[in-house]
C-alpha cells in the first residue's frame, strides 16, 4: 500500500517532512521519496528501501534539502514517487496512495485523445502516480482536474500535490484512505496517519471527508472541493494497517482491536457455554497484540508474550508478493519464548489470515517447541476476495487466499493457478453460505483451513461483530475483501 506526509512552514521544515514520512513506514517497504520546495526551486530524492529502513536511506539527503519551506514525502509499493509535472497549471510534485484498476485504459485514452506521454515507466508499466497527476493537469484549473480524477479512477486515489502555493491534499472519492491536516505555530502538516504529527508538535486540525480537496498553506486551509456524502473507508485500517495510536473517523485503532478481542471471547463463551480451557492468550506481533489483550481481558485467561517480534529490521510479512520471501520474513521476525510454550494450551489472536503464511509457519515451530494446543482466533472473517482498492494483498491470484483454497476443496474444484480460469470458476460459486457463520458450508470452510494450517481449533470473528467493534455504520465501511460487495457498483451508492 503506502502512506504520505507533507508540511508547509514559515521556516525550514525538512526535519518534519523526513520524520513525518518515516512514521508511515509500517504501510510499505519498497520505495521512499521526498520532494521539497524552497528558494532553490524543487528538489527530489527517491530510494529503494526494500532492505534498508527509510531513515537510513534518506538521512544523507537532508543537507541538500535544507532551506525548504514546504515538501512532501511518501512510502510506496507502487513505483517511484514523488513525480514532478510541468503543465499549464504550473509545476508541481505529486504522491498518491491507492490502486487504479483501469490504469491501461486511462493511459490509452490520454495518449490517443490528448497526445499525452508518460515517462515514469517501471517493471509494472506506467507509474500510477504520474497518470493521476497528468489527469489533474488536464483540467482547466485544479478544481476541474481533481473532479476529473475522481470521476475517472476505478479503484481509489488519495494524493498530495506540492506547488509554490502550498500543498493540495486530495482524499479518495470514496474516502477509502484517510487524510488529516495538523497545525502548530508557523506551520501546517498533511498526513495519512494522524499520529505521525504528534511527536512533531502538530495538533490534528482537520480530517478531510470523502472526495474532499483542500489547499494547505501556513496561513490556513482553503477548500477546493467539498466532501461527498458517501464513504467507504477501508475496514483493514482498524484490523491491521493502522498504527495503534491512530484515530480515524473518531475511532481509535487500539481501542477497536481491544473490542474485537472482547467480542471474540464473549461470542465463543456464549456459543459453547464454557470458557476456553487454555493456559495463556498470545498475540501475534504487532497488530495481533491488542486483539489478544482484549480476548484475555474478557476470557480471564492470562496474557503471555510467548512470541516477541524483532522490530528493528523486519517488515510485515504480507507485503512481499513472493511466497518464499513471505515465509522467510514470517520466520525470521518472530522469536519464541520456549518457557511460555512448552506443554501449554495456547490461544493465539491474529488480526487476519490472508494466505496463512505466517500462522502455518508459526504452528510448525510451536509443535517443535512442545505446545500442547494451538487455538487460533482471527479478528476478521475469512478473506475471500483480493483487495481491488488498496492492493494490500498482492497474492498469487485466488490460489493465494487460504479462504478460497478451502472453498475450492469443499466444492471439489482444483485451483489451477491460472487466475482467469480460477476467477471464472469462483464466479459460479454461491458465496452466500460461506458468509453465513451458522451454515454448514461456512463450518466446513473453517475446518478445511484449520486442517491445512494444522491448528487445534480455529475461529473467526463474524463480520457483523467486526463492524460493531469498529463503531461506524456498515454503509461507511469497505468490506469487499470479506463479502465481495463493491459499493461503487450498487444502486444505493450511486
Amino acid at each position: 500500500m503506502g502512506g504520505f506526509f507533507g508540511a508547509v512552514s514559515s521556516t525550514d521544515c525538512v526535519n518534519d517532512i523526513f520524520f513525518g514520512t518515516d512514521y508511515h513506514s509500517h504501510l510499505g517497504n519498497m520505495r521512499g521519496g521526498i520532494m521539497t520546495f524552497g528558494a532553490y526551486g524543487m528538489r527530489r530524492f527517491i530510494h529503494d528501501i526494500t532492505n534498508t529502513p527509510f531513515r537510513a536511506k534518506f538521512e544523507g539527503d537532508l543537507q541538500a534539502l535544507r532551506g525548504a519551506t514546504s515538501g512532501i514525502g511518501c512510502i510506496s509499493d507502487t513505483g517511484d514517487q514523488p513525480v514532478m509535472v510541468r503543465s499549464h497549471l504550473g509545476t508541481f510534485g505529486a504522491v498518491m496512495v491507492g490502486a487504479i484498476n483501469n490504469l491501461d485504459a486511462l493511459v490509452d485514452d490520454a495518449c490517443t485523445k490528448q497526445n499525452a506521454h508518460f515517462s515514469e515507466l517501471g517493471n509494472e508499466g506506467v507509474n500510477p502516480n504520474e497518470v493521476a497527476a497528468t489527469i489533474v493537469a488536464t483540467g482547466s484549473n485544479i478544481e476541474e482536474g481533481i473532479r476529473t480524477l475522481h470521476e475517472s479512477v476505478d479503484g481509489s486515489c488519495s494524493m498530495l500535490m506540492l506547488s509554490g502555493k502550498g500543498i493540495y491534499a486530495i482524499r479518495d472519492a470514496m474516502g477509502r484512505t484517510p487524510v488529516f491536516v495538523g497545525c502548530k505555530s508557523g506551520a501546517r502538516a498533511v498526513s495519512m496517519e494522524p499520529c505521525a504529527m504528534l511527536n512533531l508538535g502538530y495538533n490534528v486540525e482537520y480530517e478531510l471527508g470523502p472526495g474532499e480537496a483542500v489547499l494547505v498553506t501556513v496561513e490556513g486551509i482553503i477548500k477546493i472541493l467539498p466532501p461527498r456524502e458517501q464513504m467507504q473507508i477501508c475496514s483493514f485500517f482498524w484490523v491491521y494497517f493502522g498504527f495503534p495510536a491512530a484515530t480515524y473517523e473518531g475511532q481509535n485503532v487500539e481501542c477497536v482491536r481491544y473490542r474485537c478481542g472482547n467480542t471474540m471471547a464473549a461470542a465463543e463463551r456464549q456459543e459453547t457455554g464454557l470458557p476456553l480451557d487454555a493456559d495463556a492468550v498470545v498475540g501475534i506481533p504487532d497488530s495481533g497484540v491488542a486483539h489478544a489483550l482484549g480476548y484475555a481481558e474478557e476470557s480471564q485467561i492470562p496474557y503471555k508474550r510467548a512470541f516477541i517480534k524483532y522490530t528493528p529490521t523486519w517488515a510485515r510479512s504480507f507485503i512481499p508478493s513472493d511466497q518464499l520471501k513471505r515465509a522467510h520474513v514470517a520466520t525470521m521476525k518472530l522469536l519464541p519464548v520456549k518457557e511460555l510454550i512448552d506443554g501449554k494450551k495456547l490461544v493465539f489472536c491474529e488480526d487476519s489470515i490472508v494466505r496463512g503464511t505466517q500462522l502455518g509457519n508459526t504452528f510448525q515451530r510451536l509443535a517443535k517447541l512442545g505446545a500442547a494446543e494451538v487455538n487460533v482466533r482471527s479478528a476478521c472473517p475469512p478473506i475471500l476476495f483480493n483487495c481491488r482498492y488498496l492492493n494490500f494483498s498482492k497474492s498469487n491470484g485466488l490460489k493465494g487466499l487460504a479462504g478460497v483454497r478451502a472453498i475450492a476443496k469443499v466444492e471439489g474444484y482444483v485451483l489451477t493457478g491460472d487466475d482467469e480460469k480460477d476467477k471464472a470458476w469462483f464466479a459460479t460459486v454461491d458465496i452466500k453460505p460461506y458468509l453465513d457463520t451458522k451454515s454448514k458450508k461456512y463450518a466446513r470452510m473453517v475446518e478445511t483451513i484449520r486442517e491445512e494450517l494444522g491448528f487445534t481449533t480455529l475461529r473467526y470473528q463474524g463480520l457483523e461483530d467486526l463492524i460493531k467493534a469498529i463503531g461506524l455504520p456498515r454503509e461507511k465501511l469497505c468490506t469487499y475483501c470479506w463479502d465481495g460487495h463493491d459499493c461503487t457498483a450498487c444502486k444505493h451508492c450511486k
